[in-house]
């Protein structure tokens, strides 16, 4: 049941890098909500910080540093909590699935012995013992394992993995990358979150598993009303499937709105010019277009717009003022000096959302 209250309240969250060129500004006073039962999508280029921003959000930042800032779900306030409310939280009311599933599974252990390991976690995140792994008969319970491995082919049945059964002794090389990236759903899934983070969940995917793992992400989060956190690169991706997006650029939010909002009238300039990248928005036998430049390295001290060196319609006061956060119409928001200058945009920009 959802509440007037935020699920997760993220606010002015800066996340750094220490490095021998100096401190990386990964994340630059990101703040943003998710509501029960919602999905968010973040999304940017490469190098955005957007998966920094995930990782923090479930304390996994190392080797960065949460320098300031809070992050606060439900109850929890995230930057301050000792090592066991992290592992609580985690097991119990955020999970994650990576962006690389291969190299997240474990390799030596079968992708159904994961799923229980999950589960087991999500019982009790500060009592696991290496015997109840072992299935020896003398240390552990046949029956307690028997009905975890039950509930793990129900998981596996759940995203779409088919004729589970028979998959229960499969090692992840034994899968194929879609098949991968649904045991790694099936595996956060087993802690029953009240927030799934998924970064990049589609990436090196081809365009028919791609279509598939997003259609479950929705069921899932129809059937069992979890809140998803969408990373992405694509903004086809968000239009498929999120409520509302953030639109990240250089460690800070560029643009946020409901989906509907911001990809019919896109105010930001790198809002805009990122879909004017997408493929549907080039003419035929015309080369794709492009954003000249390169996202900035986030090295030192950091002031005005990250997106000032690539805009058209940047000035002085981008450079190096105060960007202030403007409101385009009700919950729609973009942060910027010259939204006056930018020409009224297309609803034809985004092409068919369906």
């Amino acid at each position: 049941m959802s509440s007037d209250k935020p699920l997760l309240e993220v606010e002015n969250l800066n996340t750094r890098f220490n490095t021998i060129e100096g401190s990386v500004h990964a994340v630059n006073g990101m703040s943003f909500t998710v509501n029960d039962g919602e999905i968010v999508g973040i999304v940017g280029e490469s190098g955005s910080g957007k998966s920094v921003t995930a990782l923090s959000l479930v304390r996994l930042e190392d080797p960065g540093e949460i320098t300031s800032g809070s992050i606060r779900f439900r109850d929890t306030e995230m930057t301050t909590a000792n090592d066991r409310t992290i592992r609580q939280v985690r097991g119990d009311g955020m999970a994650m699935v990576f962006q690389d599933p291969m190299t997240t599974l474990n390799p030596v252990y079968k992708v159904s012995e994961q799923i229980v390991e999950s589960m087991k976690v999500h019982q009790s995140s500060d009592n696991q013992r290496l015997l109840d792994y072992l299935k020896i008969p003398i240390f552990s319970s046949r029956k307690g394992w028997k009905s975890m491995e039950e509930r793990a082919v129900d998981l596996m049945a759940q995203v779409g993995i088919p004729h589970p059964e028979q998959r229960l002794d499969a090692y992840p090389h034994e899968f194929s990358g879609g098949m991968r990236q649904r045991a790694m759903l099936a595996i956060a899934l087993a802690r029953e979150p009240d927030l799934l983070i998924a970064d990049e969940p589609t990436t090196a995917l081809d365009v028919t598993i791609q279509a598939q793992i997003l259609d479950r992400i929705r069921t899932l989060n129809e059937e069992l009303g979890m809140a998803v956190l969408m990373i992405t690169h694509d903004l086809g991706v968000v239009a498929e499937l999120c409520d509302r997006v953030i639109v990240m650029y250089g460690g800070e939010v560029m643009e946020t709105g409901h989906t509907e909002q911001v990809l019919t009238n896109p105010s930001h300039p790198y809002t805009r010019s990122l879909l004017e990248c997408m493929p549907q928005n080039t003419s035929r036998k015309e080369p794709l277009n492009v954003i000249e430049g390169q996202v900035p390295d986030m090295i030192g001290d950091v002031g005005g717009c990250p997106f000032a060196s690539r805009c058209s319609y940047a000035s002085e006061e981008c450079r190096n003022g105060q960007i202030p956060s403007i409101d385009v119409e009700e919950d729609h928001d973009a942060t910027c000096c010259h939204l006056h200058k930018v020409p009224d945009s297309n609803p034809e920009t985004v092409g068919d959302r369906q």
